[in-house]
């Protein structure tokens, strides 16, 4: 399966040129790993206007399966990543965010912190990803084992789930 993906990162900084994206390019390595396609990618301030509007237009492209964002998912007065996602996607995949944020807390408990979430808005997955490079791949690490077969579920492409999920499996054992 190819993936078609987006990254978006949110940085009042980054977008007036005055810090490297170190994040976005973390998230590009990882997508590099799973031989994505990257369709499109932004740095854009901390303005919950301007992140709502330009997942809103790759929405409506529909040519894009994945988008991560990162940055803006803290507790700060302009993380607004979060608000500005809610408002784009019709339904929401909550336990990305809490695999994310379990993951994040072995290294620090700092993780619970983040508020970002993930959610679906059209046929596109958007996931918020800390703004921390280290942050970013731990929360990449950590949903890696399931991406590949949500996607697969949102392009409509698994209908029936496999009884495989058991022993071996990266998830332990399956429902019996």
């Amino acid at each position: 399966m190819s993936i078609r993906a987006a990254i978006l990162t949110v940085s009042d900084k980054g977008s007036r040129g005055e810090r490297e994206d170190r994040s976005g390019a973390e998230i590009r390595a990882f997508l590099a790993d799973l031989q994505a396609e990257i369709m499109t990618y932004a740095v854009v301030p901390d303005e919950r206007e301007t992140i709502a509007a330009r997942l809103s237009d790759w929405r409506n492209q529909g040519n894009i399966d994945l988008v991560f964002t990162t940055g803006g998912t803290g507790l700060g007065p302009r993380d607004v990543t979060p608000e500005a996602t809610l408002s784009v996607v019709e339904r929401l995949v909550p336990g990305l965010p809490e695999l994310m944020r379990a993951a994040g807390f072995q290294h620090t408990p700092l993780a619970y912190l983040s508020r970002g979430v993930a959610g679906i808005a059209g046929r596109m997955l958007v996931i918020n990803l800390p703004g921390s490079p280290k942050a970013v791949r731990e929360s990449l690490a950590a949903i890696q084992p399931v991406l590949p077969h949500a996607l697969e579920i949102l392009r409509g492409a698994v209908t029936e789930h496999s009884q495989s999920w058991g022993e071996g499996s990266p998830f332990g054992r399956g429902l019996e």
